[in-house]
């Protein structure tokens, strides 16, 4: 019988709201100790709590801004200590981009890369080498099926997070440390608000509950699949998105991006 992958300890990147907190809840309810990361030290504190009390697991907490390269090394750390291992890895913690490209201040953009595409790479460098050695292990890095679509800065960086996610999966066959890249279409979370982004035009079809993309996700990784789409809905859409002509890819979202101005 092949040994569960979902066991031991996790690390979760932005565990303290949205799909972080929705991964920190169901892997505490299979058992899993957490380190949660985050910025919000008191967040960070209080989800702890309700984490301890609810699940009877053991959850450390790692404040840390991973657009601060000083405080991934912090995170990496906390990832290649062979005393205390981490089994799991999410790489979760993001934002919304919705600064033009055409722009002379870069400093959002930058400050996204920063945080979705350099400490994704350090991060996910640290887990994979150590799990590899190790001999086990999952990482989930979180893109988006925003990444099929010429939607700016955001789409363009998990664009990237996808392409290294499956990347990183081939360079690790045969390790027994398993990838996978989760892509998530419009989830009701903060980060929408967060970011300023207008959603009232978005069908209430299209949105779907942290909690089911998380358990999507999660059944993906035990049948280790590289690629989670959750839902029928994404799928069909992401696979029209990668394969439908470039083209016409580009007209669909011009139409939309149009509605959302």
């Amino acid at each position: 019988m092949t040994a569960p992958l979902l066991t031991g300890r996790a690390l979760v990147t932005g565990g303290t709201s949205g799909i972080g907190l929705a991964f920190a809840r169901a892997l505490a309810a299979r058992g899993c100790d957490l380190v949660l990361v985050a910025r919000d030290e008191d967040r960070l504190k209080s989800t702890a709590d309700e984490l301890r009390r609810r699940y009877d697991v053991d959850v450390e907490v790692l404040p840390a801004d991973l657009a601060d390269r000083a405080q991934v090394d912090a995170v990496v750390a906390r990832l290649t200590d062979a005393g205390a291992p981490v089994e799991v890895f999410v790489n979760n913690a993001g934002k919304g981009v919705h600064a033009k490209l055409a722009t002379d201040d870069t400093r959002e953009h930058e400050h996204a890369i920063d945080l979705m595409i350099t400490a994704v790479v350090v991060l996910g460098a640290a887990a994979a080498r150590t799990m590899r050695d190790r001999g086990h292990g999952v990482i989930v890095n979180v893109s988006s099926v925003a990444g099929f679509n010429p939607q700016g800065g955001y789409a363009a960086i998990k664009s990237f997070v996808r392409i290294y996610s499956e990347s990183l999966s081939l360079e690790l066959a045969g390790t027994g440390v398993q990838v996978t890249a989760l892509l998530p279409g419009w989830v009701r979370t903060e980060f929408h608000d967060r970011a300023g982004i207008r959603t009232g035009s978005i069908p209430s079809s299209l949105w779907l509950d942290a909690d089911r993309v998380v358990a999507d996700c999660l059944a993906d990784v035990e049948k280790r699949r590289v690629r989670s789409v959750p839902s029928a809905r994404f799928k069909v859409l992401a696979l029209l998105a990668e394969h439908a002509p470039r083209a016409a890819v580009r007209k669909v979202t011009a139409r939309l991006l149009s509605g959302r101005r």
